[in-house]
């Protein structure tokens, strides 16, 4: 589960930029806070990211516990030219991770979260 300040933005950054579908999406009005669910396919078969947008709460710190979503892509270079496309902030451009050989990128989702693909892990 991430927070966000901007809901609509950020649904549209995952399905958009990412590719991912929105699964379902419920405001709880009693709580001020409206949850949404984005992934590759249903909830029941694959991992999926909790989108939540507290009503009153429009910009979240980081921290320094949060490390990166990774996302597996067969192709960066098209993933990358995707996300930059659709508005993504590409914050490591595609080439070896360090100490490795794995080819990986990072963007930034709207609210700052770090999502690293790594290609041939699709």
């Amino acid at each position: 589960m991430i927070r966000v300040g901007d809901l609509q933005r950020s649904i549209d950054f995952y399905t958009s930029a990412l590719g991912m579908t929105l699964l379902r999406r419920q405001d709880y009005p009693g709580g001020r806070f409206t949850l949404a669910f984005v992934g590759y396919g249903p909830e029941k078969e694959q991992a999926v990211i909790e989108l939540t947008h507290n009503w009153d709460t429009d910009h979240y710190d980081l921290g320094t516990g949060y490390g990166h979503i990774a996302l597996g892509v067969e192709d960066i270079h098209a993933a990358v030219a995707a996300i930059r496309a659709a508005g993504g902030r590409i914050v490591r451009e595609p080439g070896p991770m360090k100490h490795g050989t794995t080819v990986i990128a990072f963007v930034e989702d709207p609210d700052g979260y770090r999502i690293e693909l790594i290609e041939g892990r699709a």
